[in-house]
């Protein structure tokens, strides 16, 4: 039967790959790689270093893959995301038929950890569902952008017996930085930290974290916002895309 690795990556540093990632990649026959246009060739330049650098056979073949876009009139943010992810299925589907042969194997090979915020997995779960195309399927983990920015900042993520919410900027709300002691923010596209200045709360903020690209900066979240809404656009002009992630630490939210 065909076989699929759901592969891990990490955040943007090659040798975040773990040594179980190394052996299945070292299994592959064909990686189906998500083409997201000439501004994140960042993404798939990494994708093409780690194959070279870990893989000892050079025989595997790579199929690309033009990533569709989200269909701007369905109001509903919810169901955008169900019908993009079942047209990314439809594709899938179609390239795991037809390009890999009933003994071979592919893969995926996911940025940061396949279990947090990525598609892939709810992705291959639709083209299960469908029973047109068999195959077994594995996941490996990966370093995620959370692990990576509390090494690079040279923290832990929680105080002793605190708890950690991981959200997205979408989700970021003063409420909830007031209730919660730690607050990890992903997918943040508007700077939505600017919605909960306090000045209790700090901020341990990174961009492109374990690249050559990597920005870090920390403090105060009132006295960085300013410096981080400059450096985080200043990196987006230059590169064409950028990929941060933040903790915001409230020592507020322990003594209510």
């Amino acid at each position: 039967m065909r076989k699929l690795y759901i592969i891990g990556i990490g955040s943007g540093n090659p040798e975040h790959i773990t040594v179980q990632a190394i052996k299945a990649l070292n299994e592959v026959d064909v990686f189906f790689v998500l083409k997201k246009g000439d501004a994140k060739s960042d993404l798939m330049r990494l994708r093409k270093e780690i194959c070279e650098r870990y893989i000892d056979d050079p025989s595997y073949r790579t199929i690309e893959i033009i990533d569709p876009q989200r269909d701007p009139s369905i109001a509903s943010y919810t169901v955008r995301v169900e019908a993009w992810h079942q047209e990314r299925a439809l594709i899938y589907e179609d390239l795991i038929g037809k390009e890999l042969k009933e003994d071979e194997c592919g893969a995926f090979l996911v940025w940061g950890d396949p279990s947090l915020y990525d598609s892939t997995l709810r992705v291959i779960d639709h083209i299960i569902a469908r029973g047109i195309v068999d195959f077994d399927h594995e996941v490996i983990p990966g370093i995620t952008s959370i692990q990576a920015l509390a090494a690079r900042h040279k923290i832990t993520l929680n105080g002793i017996g605190e708890s950690i919410c991981i959200t997205t900027g979408r989700q970021l709300s003063p409420g909830l930085v007031a209730s919660s002691e730690n607050v990890v923010v992903m997918l943040d596209g508007k700077c939505s930290f600017r919605e909960v200045l306090d000045k209790d709360v700090e901020i341990y903020w990174g961009a492109y974290v374990g690249s050559d690209k990597e920005i870090l900066l920390s403090g105060r979240l009132t006295e960085k916002v300013e410096a981080i809404e400059v450096a985080r656009s200043a990196a987006r002009e230059k590169n064409g895309w950028v990929m941060d992630t933040y903790l915001l630490r409230n020592p507020s939210a322990r003594r209510s």
